[in-house]
């Protein structure tokens, strides 16, 4: 993979972890953090795919590498939603 295709790569799952923290409602950080929560969506979400035999959906090529952009949205939705439920700060009423 060169160095434009990983960039470009990044950037696919930036914007997919952006939507899926748009979508669950909680946000990690900035841009790096919307990454890394689109690679970890892609692969919790390919996984869930797998698991239940689902199809592979709106599969993009990048370089030679398939990116799952539907499965990493949801994923992302997924694990920010998980992060989101165990980081909030509960607000005790007196």
């Amino acid at each position: 993979m060169t160095l434009l295709g990983f960039i470009i790569l990044a950037l696919v799952a930036a914007v997919a972890g952006m939507i899926g923290q748009a979508i669950a409602g909680y946000s990690l950080g900035g841009c790096v953090m919307s990454s890394i929560v689109g690679f970890i969506g892609a692969l919790l979400g390919m996984w869930l795919a797998r698991l239940f035999g689902l199809p592979e959906l709106f599969p993009v090529m990048i370089d030679g590498e398939t990116f799952p952009v539907v499965w990493s949205i949801i994923g992302s939705t997924i694990f920010a939603a998980i992060v989101g439920f165990l980081t909030r700060r509960r607000v005790v009423l007196r």
